[in-house]
């Protein structure tokens, strides 16, 4: 109920504004022409109306209102198809159109929108084709951009904004241009099979060195040079841009009205290998010849709770006189101080007793179980973008020191492995996962791809529909109900369906 209360304050306050224009990021040049076989980046689907709002409105919240709502170009939205995918009620799932141009590898793609838990439909997705051109030589001299020698990458990305739905436009805009910004360094050295160098130069001209051994001396720890791997570097580019991402709209937040944050989801595929870089509570899957592969885990105040802990144990005052770093098993009574209670700190997994103090009364940084954990009382997602803002309820206390923007990246080698129609990589939001498990989305993509021709390009746009179907259920007395008659997901429900064969594969 909390979040809900600062959801709705958050989309009252952000109403009130003139409407956020697109920036050109300072930091960003515009996206490289990329070659034939890219998809170019185009303008979203043009903003609908929002809602029943009054004639004598100003304009400018009447402009704000309509900015303030979009979904991914990909859709092809008309002005009439954005007020249906705007319908709480109706909750019509949305498909890029049959007749319009196919996604990258023929990916499927369904969204929905929540059941009234938020204004808009808060998620928001991208997917393209970039290219990127290097910056310098591994020498680190100075060359002409060369087409030729550029490297391409395929990238998905699903962002499930909170508090506002500007945090999860803007990394949908942007965070791929940020992945190909820090990739241009890298352009040469992932070509070349040799060790990746340890020193780029700044200078033009001037050889880098590889030699450590002007590092050793008799008592040093330095007894080798780490090995370094083609791999590491491109998760490292993947870990850099989600941090300058975070910073962009820390700069930007007041300017452009960035509000609230998103948890973000990414795949990028690049020279064979699969990397899937999740920050928040959405999840990805690979169903591979029937076998289930996790390749994400949902970062959450109790899946962090060690690492929350451990930062308010050492700067106790982002906590203020109001939080304890530890944990009780409930709430504990000024009439038991004294008295020993079962606790545990950073360093604990498990639970023991403790004498109960003055400052145990305070609430404790990490409550509650399950979807109704919190940080704080308030968030209840520890890793993602945005939320600069954010700050405890009634409350100066700024929660986003606890908040890490940092993904974890997990790789798959294509190579590894052959790979038939019915290998898919599932992306999802926690609108899906909330009342789907693992097993039923394994079980759904058998069902959905077995009635399908191999080659029929379809099928993986009728499997993401049936996925986003099966976890939004059917509208009856009581609210949207899954056969079982439980509760259906009432969140955004967002998916990509990505088959591992690649581009061209399957014909």
């Amino acid at each position: 109920m909390l979040n809900r209360v600062r959801s709705a304050v958050a989309h009252l306050v952000s109403s009130g504004g003139a409407p956020p224009p697109r920036p050109k990021s300072p930091d960003l040049p515009n996206t490289a022409s990329a070659p034939p076989a890219a998809a170019p980046e185009a303008p979203r689907s043009p903003p609908g109306k929002a809602g029943s709002g009054s004639g004598s409105a100003a304009p400018a919240k009447a402009v704000e209102a309509r900015a303030s709502f979009s979904r991914p170009t990909f859709l092809q939205l008309s002005p009439g198809g954005l007020r249906r995918a705007d319908d709480h009620a109706g909750r019509a799932v949305q498909s890029p159109p049959d007749t319009g141009r196919r996604l990258p590898w023929s990916t499927g793609y369904a969204e929905v929108i929540n059941a009234g838990k938020s204004r808009h439909n808060e998620d928001q997705a991208c997917c393209e084709v970039v290219y990127v051109e290097g910056r310098r030589s591994v020498a680190g001299a100075p060359r002409e951009p060369s087409r030729g020698q550029g490297l391409c990458f395929y990238y998905w990305g699903l962002f499930d904004g909170h508090a506002g739905g500007g945090a999860a436009e803007m990394a949908s805009r942007l965070l791929h241009r940020h992945i190909r910004e820090q990739l241009k360094d890298l352009v040469e050295i992932l070509q070349d099979p040799s060790p990746p160098p340890l020193c780029l130069s700044s200078t033009p001209g001037t050889p880098v060195s590889t030699d450590p051994s002007h590092l050793l001396g008799p008592q040093s720890c330095w007894s080798s040079q780490k090995e370094v791997t083609h791999e590491s570097l491109v998760v490292g580019a993947i870990e850099n841009a989600f941090q300058l991402m975070d910073e962009q709209m820390a700069r930007e937040r007041r300017g452009h009205q960035v509000e609230g944050g998103c948890c973000a989801l990414v795949v990028v595929y690049l020279l064979g290998k699969v990397y899937v870089a999740n920050a928040g509570d959405s999840r990805a899957i690979i169903v591979r010849n029937g076998e289930i592969i996790p390749m994400s885990r949902e970062f959450t105040p109790e899946t962090e709770r060690q690492r929350l802990q451990l930062l308010g144990f050492l700067k106790p005052e982002l906590l203020g006189s109001e939080f304890t770093h530890l944990e009780f098993p409930r709430r504990v009574l000024p009439k038991e101080l004294g008295q020993r209670m079962l606790y545990r700190d950073q360093n604990m997994t498990g639970w023991a007793y403790k004498k109960i103090e003055l400052e145990d009364l305070r609430f404790p940084l990490v409550c509650g179980e399950g979807k109704k954990a919190r940080v704080m009382a308030t968030i209840g997602v520890t890793r993602g973008l945005g939320d600069h803002n954010l700050k405890v309820c009634s409350s100066t206390l700024p929660i986003k020191p606890f908040l890490s923007c940092f993904p974890e990246v997990r790789v798959y080698d294509l190579t590894q492995y052959e790979h038939c129609p019915d290998d898919v990589l599932v992306l999802g939001t926690d609108g899906l996962w909330d009342v789907t498990t693992d097993c039923e989305v394994a079980a759904t993509v058998d069902r959905v791809l077995s009635a399908y021709e191999p080659n029929d390009h379809s099928r993986y746009t009728a499997l993401a529909q049936a996925l986003v179907l099966g976890a939004r259920g059917t509208p009856r007395d009581r609210g949207w109900r899954l056969p079982n008659n439980k509760l259906g997901s009432g969140d955004d429900i967002s998916v990509f369906v990505i088959p591992l064969g690649g581009p061209g594969s399957y014909s």
